[in-house]
């Protein structure tokens, strides 16, 4: 049973009377006080508490010691479950000559509703068992309370002899049969507690309860509505009714049990948790968080409560709120495996994965029978990318439910994490045969050979899915992505079509339809089908999202504010509209607007982290890090557990050069995930700048022993060495790396090692292999243009740049550079690309000062001068755009402010090779 006691309410007529009474006593104020009594007595006698309390009230204010008052006030309080009130007023009963042998049955009572189960053994210590079963009772159940189970028994078996079959003996005495075990014994005993008391509601109430413990539905129910019949409108029956009927799927019937509990007791703290567990079952999450706020605002300690609003929150996607009432809850319940589980769960939605393979260590300890656990912990580990333990645990779990298709799903992504790809995709297809019905796993069958590019294979998979599932659009959308890797477009814009004809909402089909559109230069097309969407659904986030990015590809930077800005409208709590339209603002130069929008936001939402975190970051473009920094560290309160947090602490600290600050909070961030990369990164860069390299080296040593830290630790020994300029030594490291993990920057940061080592050559072929074996590593290929740019190679910087810009048409970088380096060629197409790249980022400095000095070459000085000036402006150190803005000065005739851009220019660049040619730009003035 709940520890909220059921408080009955009078009726309509008991309240009219009682309003007309206490009207008359205000007039005169000369009622009898025995009058009062008796009609307490009545009220009492219909169950009428609130009223019988009014009136025993009204007769206290006429005679405050009347020792029969205070007693009757004592045992209504008792009755209605208030037990601090009830010991009051019957400690006053007896200070005011009430028989303490009388009182004394009820105080003890008091005391046990409080539990006080020492005081109460204490204050009837002296009294007379042998003929008193009540105080003999209240003592067995008070040792049963205390854990005290041998002078449990002897009490309780004393109370029967006092009285025979004396109900709440039997009860206690149940009550202990359950504790060791003896299921039977408590059966027995309460079969003898309603047998031999058959109007004792309490007897009924704990048969029910025991019969509900056993899953005997049918008898549970009896029980309740035999409590019913001796007592009509007993809430306590019909909450406790309620129970049975949602777990057994009869949400009407349970509603209906909740509603008559509601007539009785409108206000009661266990009506309200009722319904909010009923509101659960049904998926009502919304309604299930008003009500349980309705019990935590009044009984934030109610742990039933407590662990609900953390699945609540859960189901709500709260995971920050749900986190925290489930670490309230385990507490107070470490061995409740429900909560342990949803707190795991919770913490992987929120990207604690360490915490949250703590949470479930207990658990884990000794061997368990609970598939579900075991299946949590190995996707815990998978996210921790430590595939070996995850496979470990997804095998337990197979071992407990082994033809279960969920678990050789698990099994087949461990395995695909541990590169075994043939057994993973017969783990898949295991999964896929054991639940045609379901098509996760043989959706990530298809997937792995995709990824596999076994495009037949995964055409195979596919097609059999779809003939057991051939309305489901996912599918439908699966295959013509299989298509798309197999080059029949027309096959893949069939699929496509397809799924949005079996549903017309479906975003990723009409996104990949757009994809296609976009592929065949139709770009008005896309936006069609975009449109087309929000005209179904006028709020469709992902549709106005893509609308913003598709106007952003074609430089319609209008259209993307339009967009972003009826996103956020339409979706005020959503957290992505919020920060893209932060970040529209902050390219298109507007970083006060963007500054107003994230706090306004963030003050409309100020326990949600996230936007706190779009603050902190739009503080930061604003220039104020103070600002920023107060925002980070209110994060940190709202996040305690995050490593994240710390890192941004960190590098704000950093930006106002406190590196003391900056330090402690990287430590943070390391204790609080030691395997957060970023923050050792960071750390390590600390120590090199000091020349600390033998403590940089520790750290990059620590990372190489780190799951998923291996290539980076032997990456950061290269970047220590390099340093230390020590190239040769780096290129080992560097190759240490490349052979756990190759990748692109590995092989840059390899190339320069070499280069400097002397071995331009093997430099070229190693990155140029790497190039030929990646051929869509745009990063690589813009460092090998930029290198081949300071080499004066202008014609290979051209080559790579265009393959850049034929795999990503919107790389302002990309475009940029390849205007620049045709321009050095004086080739005709350069004006072309320095315009795309304004057009897609015209807020950027080495932009403006390219395509600005190639209108002013031109002869076109009256639109080139101001984005020459433009540029100077953002970026005044840079000593190539200030000459650029000089020279172009003088190209427009402005000599006197041309000389003091060039006199500027000499300051800056005295002893560097740009000084001579600005001196000579002055010879010309």
């Amino acid at each position: 049973m709940s520890t909220f006691m059921i408080k009955r309410t009078m009726s309509l007529t008991a309240i009219a009377a009682a309003i007309a009474l206490g009207g008359s006593l205000a007039g005169c104020g000369k009622e009898d006080v025995q009058k009062l009594l008796a009609e307490a007595r009545q009220y009492e006698q219909k169950g009428e508490h609130k009223a019988a309390v009014i009136q025993l009230k009204n007769a206290l204010q006429k005679n405050p010691e009347d020792r029969d008052v205070r007693y009757m006030l004592g045992t209504i309080y008792l009755k209605t479950g208030d037990g601090a009130s009830a010991e009051k007023e019957l400690r006053k009963a007896v200070s005011l000559g009430m028989d303490a042998t009388q009182a004394l049955p009820d105080l003890a009572k008091s005391l046990s509703l409080q539990g006080q189960f020492q005081k109460v053994l204490d204050e009837t210590q002296s009294a007379d068992t042998k003929a008193n079963a009540v105080i003999a009772s209240l003592r067995g159940n008070a040792y049963l309370s205390l854990g005290k189970k041998d002078q449990a028994r002897e009490s309780l078996e004393q109370a029967l002899l006092a009285k025979a079959d004396y109900p709440e003996a039997l009860i206690g005495l149940a009550r202990l049969a359950l504790s060791q075990g003896d299921v039977a014994g408590a059966n027995r005993l309460i079969e003898q507690a309603t047998s031999k008391n058959p109007q004792h509601v309490e007897s009924w109430l704990f048969k029910g309860d025991l019969e509900r413990a056993q899953n005997r539905v049918d008898p549970a129910l009896a029980a309740y509505g035999q409590v019913l019949a001796i007592k009509p409108g007993d809430a306590a029956a019909h909450i406790a009714r309620a129970y049975v009927q949602i777990g057994s799927g009869k949400p009407k019937e349970a509603q209906a049990d909740i509603d008559a509990a509601k007539k009785t007791n409108p206000n009661g703290l266990l009506v309200f948790y009722t319904q909010a567990l009923l509101d659960f079952s049904q998926k009502k999450h919304a309604a299930a968080l008003d009500s349980l706020q309705q019990v935590l605002r009044a009984a934030p300690e109610h742990m039933p409560s407590v662990l609900l609003a953390g699945a609540v929150q859960f189901a709500l996607g709260s995971n920050e709120q749900a986190e925290q009432h489930l670490k309230k809850y385990l507490e107070q319940h470490p061995g409740n495996l429900y909560a342990r589980k949803l707190l795991a769960s919770a913490l992987m939605k929120n990207g604690q994965t360490p915490r949250a393979i703590a949470t479930l260590a207990p658990a884990l300890k000794e061997e368990s029978k609970d598939a579900h656990l075991y299946m949590l912990a190995g996707e815990a580990h998978m996210q921790a990318r430590d595939f070996t333990k995850a496979n470990e645990y997804f095998e337990k779990a197979n071992a407990l439910a082994p033809n279960t298709a969920l678990v050789h799903t698990a099994l087949g992504m461990s395995k695909l994490g541990q590169g075994e790809n043939e057994r993973a995709i017969a783990e898949l297809e295991k999964a896929a045969n054991l639940d045609a019905r379901t098509p996760q796993a043989g959706i990530l069958l298809v997937m792995t050979h995709l990824r596999q590019k076994e495009y037949d294979k995964a055409l195979s998979a596919v097609l059999k899915l779809e003939k057991e599932q051939p309305d489901n659009p996912i599918v439908h959308n699966l295959k013509g992505g299989v298509y798309v890797g197999r080059k029949e477009l027309a096959n893949a814009r069939a699929s496509f079509e397809k799924a949005v004809t079996l549903q017309p909402g479906y975003f990723a089909a009409v996104q990949n339809l757009a994809q296609l559109d976009m592929q065949n230069k139709q770009p008005e097309a896309a936006r069609k089908r975009y449109l087309t969407l929000l005209e179904q659904d006028k709020k469709n986030l992902q549709a106005m999202l893509a609308l913003a990015s598709l106007s952003q590809a074609q430089g319609m930077n209008d259209e993307v504010k339009t967009w972003l800005e009826r996103a956020v409208a339409d979706h005020p709590d959503a957290v992505q509209p919020a920060a893209l339209l932060v970040g529209h603002y902050l390219r298109a130069g507007d970083k006060p607007k963007a500054l107003t929008l994230a706090a306004k936001l963030q003050s409309t939402h100020p326990d949600d982290p996230k936007f706190l975190g779009v603050l902190a970051d739009t503080q930061l473009a604003n220039g104020d890090q103070r600002a920023a920094l107060e925002s980070f560290n209110k994060l940190a309160v709202l996040q305690p557990e995050s490593a994240q947090v710390q890192y941004r602490i960190a590098s704000t600290n950093l930006a106002m050069k406190d590196e003391v600050a900056a330090r402690s909070a990287l430590k943070k961030s390391q204790n609080l995930d030691p395997a957060f990369f970023p923050a050792q990164l960071a750390l390590a860069g600390l120590e090199v700048q000091k020349e600390r390299f033998e403590d940089a080296l520790v750290i990059a040593r620590q990372m190489q022993k780190q799951k998923g830290g291996q290539a980076m630790g032997h990456a950061l020994e290269g970047d220590i060495l390099m340093a230390q300029k020590k190239p040769a030594q780096a290129i080992g490291a560097y190759e240490r790396g490349a052979a756990i993990e190759p990748n692109g920057l590995l092989f840059v940061k390899m190339h320069g090692a070499l280069v400097q080592a002397g071995k331009g050559a093997d430099a070229d072929a190693r990155i140029g292999q790497w190039l030929k074996d990646n051929p869509s590593d745009t990063r690589a290929r813009l460092y090998v243009a930029n290198y081949k740019l300071l080499s004066k190679q202008n014609k290979a910087a051209i080559e790579q740049l265009q393959t850049v810009v034929k795999l990503e048409p919107q790389n302002a970088l990309a475009l940029n550079n390849l205007a620049w380096a045709l321009g050095q060629e004086k080739d005709p197409r350069a004006l072309q690309y320095a315009e795309q790249a304004y057009k897609l980022a015209p807020e950027n400095p080495a932009v403006l000062d390219t395509l600005g000095w190639m209108l002013a070459e031109k002869g076109d000085v009256a639109r080139g001068l101001p984005m020459l000036q433009k540029a100077s402006g953002l970026a005044p150190a840079s000593a190539d755009i200030r000459y650029h803005y000089a020279q172009a000065l003088l190209k427009s005739g402005d000599k006197g402010l041309a000389r003091k851009e060039i006199e500027q220019l000499l300051v800056n660049t005295k002893g560097s090779a740009k000084e001579e040619e600005a001196r000579a730009l002055l010879k010309q003035l």
